[in-house]
């Protein structure tokens, strides 16, 4: 579902590449008229079943222009590094200069040949290049994929946008391509929302002081961070609202825990929850219609839902024991929790309405589970181990349980939109920070670095 940060993207034919698609930001008044797009059907293979192998000859600028110089890097390295973060294609490192120049199919005619012969012998499958230029006061990308044994276009697009934001271009190409050619659908437009003490200041609530901790969003890759609360206090838990318009979390800004939602673009707040009780831990179902957290409003801490406007509070759990940390499942049928009923915090799931409680784990302690999307039936928590807090991932179907990380402090995991990453809280360099990795442990990022950075959300 496209977020409202994200550029419109209307089809058009572009006159070099024979297929595209426009890129129109909302500050465009009166956009392009968009036209009817040709569609490929090649998709790229690999030799022998294995990933396509592309040659990349980043973004070309035809006329001298130091802006366009500039932007066509930042285009180019993002571009790369988005289609590198899926790992479905073996993608060689950006070409430059004259090297570039030359990775381009030639028109049809007596270059052909030659080129065909050139990425054939190098073992190509595909060679990625792309151009940009001046339109108007827009920028304007022209991306295109070729394929080396046909020597046909496979992938084209024209992208037409405000200049100021070459990133978004990049992103928007990005998942793109992956859906074209790899068919699953890229998270490079996704955000993060986690907490932070980078503000540095603190507050005094009852005599002791503790650090004001806000909520703040950024780019999938941890670009272009800002700050969403101005709370002054300490705000928790942020839940990204299925379309990416608002996030919900936890703040103690009435002197104890309650849930406000805010909105991304205009940071207008609201407190769903009535401020009845103390109320934490909210998550938003699939559709966005309903929000499940916890509350001890009547006395013990229970799972509750409610509608995203705050009314039909329902409670879910009736047990002696804490029920906590509520989670989805894609399909909005089932909610995973936390809750101690056998002795020690182990992950439970039951239905949307309640029924049928079950635990799905017997460990020491395991807490924050997320689910993971279709097709994949998974759920990735926290577990004590005997180093520390690591990551785990539990196959519900089979009860099959792995391990991705191993000692140091690792918590609050969460599944990434297309479920093919894992965000997570680790202390690992030192500070708390947000880490990313595959759904298997590997390939270790780390997202964040400015203060301490905690309690990551991923946007779908």
């Amino acid at each position: 579902m496209r977020t409202p940060a994200r550029p419109l993207i209307r089809p058009a034919v572009a006159a070099l590449l024979g297929l595209a698609a426009l890129l129109i930001p909302r500050s465009f008044v009166r956009p392009p008229a968009s036209r009817p797009e040709r569609q490929s059907s090649i998709t790229i293979k690999g030799a022998s079943g294995g990933k396509p192998r592309f040659v990349f000859a980043g973004v070309q600028v035809p006329h001298a222009d130091r802006e366009l110089d500039v932007t066509a890097s930042v285009l180019a390295d993002v571009l790369w590094a988005d289609l590198t973060f899926e790992d479905v294609f073996d993608l060689s490192p950006r070409l430059q200069g004259a090297e570039a120049a030359v990775v381009s199919r030639p028109s049809d005619g007596p270059g052909i040949d030659g080129w065909v012969a050139r990425w054939r012998a190098a073992g190509a499958d595909g060679v990625v290049s792309g151009e940009v230029h001046r339109d108007g006061a827009a920028l304007r990308f022209d991306l295109r994929i070729d394929d080396v044994r046909s020597a046909q276009l496979a992938f084209g697009r024209e992208y037409i946008g405000a200049m100021a934001n070459p990133r978004r271009f990049a992103h928007v190409a990005a998942d793109e391509i992956l859906g074209a050619q790899a068919g699953i659908v890229g998270v490079a437009h996704s955000r993060l929302a986690f907490v932070s003490d980078r503000s540095g200041g603190f507050k005094e609530p009852t005599g002791s002081l503790r650090r004001v901790k806000e909520i703040f969003i950024a780019d999938y890759d941890g670009a272009n961070e800002r700050r969403l609360t101005v709370d002054g206090d300490l705000d928790l838990t942020p839940s990204w609202s299925p379309d990416g318009r608002a996030v919900a979390y936890t703040s103690y800004r009435r002197g104890y825990q309650d849930i406000f939602v805010s909105a991304v673009e205009d940071r207008r707040q609201t407190a769903p929850t009535g401020a009845r009780g103390k109320n934490w831990l909210p998550a938003w179902s699939p559709d966005g219609t309903r929000m499940a957290f916890t509350s001890n409003r009547d006395g013990n801490e229970e799972i509750y839902v409610m509608s995203a406007d705050g009314r039909d509070v329902r409670r879910l759990t009736r047990d002696w024991a804490i029920s906590t940390s509520p989670a989805w499942s894609p399909d909005g049928t089932q909610i995973a929790f936390t809750s101690n009923r056998t002795g020690s915090p182990q992950i439970w799931v039951m239905g949307a309405d309640g029924s049928n409680p079950r635990a799905v784990t017997t460990e020491k302690y395991c807490d924050r589970p997320s689910w993971s999307p279709g097709p994949v039936n998974e759920i990735v928590y926290v577990s004590r181990t005997n180093t520390g807090f690591d990551i785990k991932v539990i196959e519900l179907a089979t009860g099959a349980i792995r391990q991705l990380t191993a000692g140091r402090q690792n918590e609050s995991p969460v599944f990434g939109p297309n479920g093919r990453h894992i965000a997570f809280t680790s202390s690992r360099s030192g500070t708390q920070q947000i880490w990313m990795m595959t759904r298997t442990g590997g390939d270790l990022r780390q997202m964040t670095r400015l203060g301490n950075n905690s309690m990551v959300s991923w946007s779908r």
